[in-house]
């Protein structure tokens, strides 16, 4: 098994982001930035999952967090959140 890396999947996340409106207020603002819509996968060492399946993971529909102002800012929450749910290595 190999280990994720939590750099390479908000790297992945960033540039997924990268293309969306901002601010952003909610989650659904950010499905047309997405390469493949709702079905864009992250990926890194045994890790993979969709943008659906981070975001219930990482409880990322928590409308306390809008408005984002930068993909780096969703980036660092997913992650945050995948790491406290031990989806991903501290």
């Amino acid at each position: 098994m190999s280990e994720p890396d939590p750099e390479e999947i908000r790297s992945q996340l960033v540039e997924a982001f990268d293309g969306a409106d901002y601010p952003v207020s909610n989650p659904m603002e950010f499905l047309p930035a997405l390469p493949n819509g709702p079905a864009t996968t992250f990926e890194s060492g045994d890790f993979s999952m969709s943008i659906m399946e981070l975001q219930n993971a990482s409880d990322g529909g928590d409308s306390d967090r809008y408005p984002y102002h930068g993909p780096e800012e969703v980036a660092d929450d997913i992650v945050d959140g995948l790491q406290d749910a031990g989806e991903l290595p501290s």
